[in-house]
């Protein structure tokens, strides 16, 4: 009985560290401040030790599907996020609640500043956009 406590007790602690090292956040804001643009990223824990690793997807309010986004972090809060088939590239700089920065086209013709600020939102409502990355990751990436 006292070992069986014990692996119920070391799952639950387990269980409570894996989802506290991984953390979500939803930005709203615009695009050339007129195009209204939801980001979701995940703060994901790299299982080999390390930094972590990032998720993300974004989309045009009414005007878009989800677009996955392959995210690199840079120093001092940087981000590069790039569209999945690079069509499209934010760099980012965190500074508190807010992201800004700057939609750049491929071929860099056209460089659209990017103005985010970080939403409050529910667990559920939480869940629902991690269920949603994590449906648009297996229909990018499924062999």
């Amino acid at each position: 009985m006292f070992k069986q406590l014990l692996l119920i007790l070391f799952v639950t602690i387990s269980s409570t560290l894996i989802q506290a090292q991984n953390t979500s956040a939803l930005y709203k804001g615009t695009v050339n401040g007129k195009m209204p643009i939801t980001l979701f990223i995940q703060s994901v824990e790299n299982g080999c030790g390390g930094d972590p690793y990032y998720n993300a997807m974004y989309r045009y309010e009414k005007v878009s599907n989800w677009l996955q986004l392959n995210v690199t972090e840079g120093i001092k809060q940087q981000f590069a996020l790039v569209e999945e088939g690079f069509t499209g590239l934010m760099i980012l700089k965190k500074e508190g609640d807010m992201m800004n920065g700057t939609w750049i086209s491929p071929d860099t013709k056209k460089q659209i500043p990017v103005q985010l600020k970080k939403v409050t939102i529910s667990k559920k409502e939480m869940g629902t956009y991690e269920d949603k990355m994590e449906k648009l990751n297996y229909e990018n990436h499924d062999c």
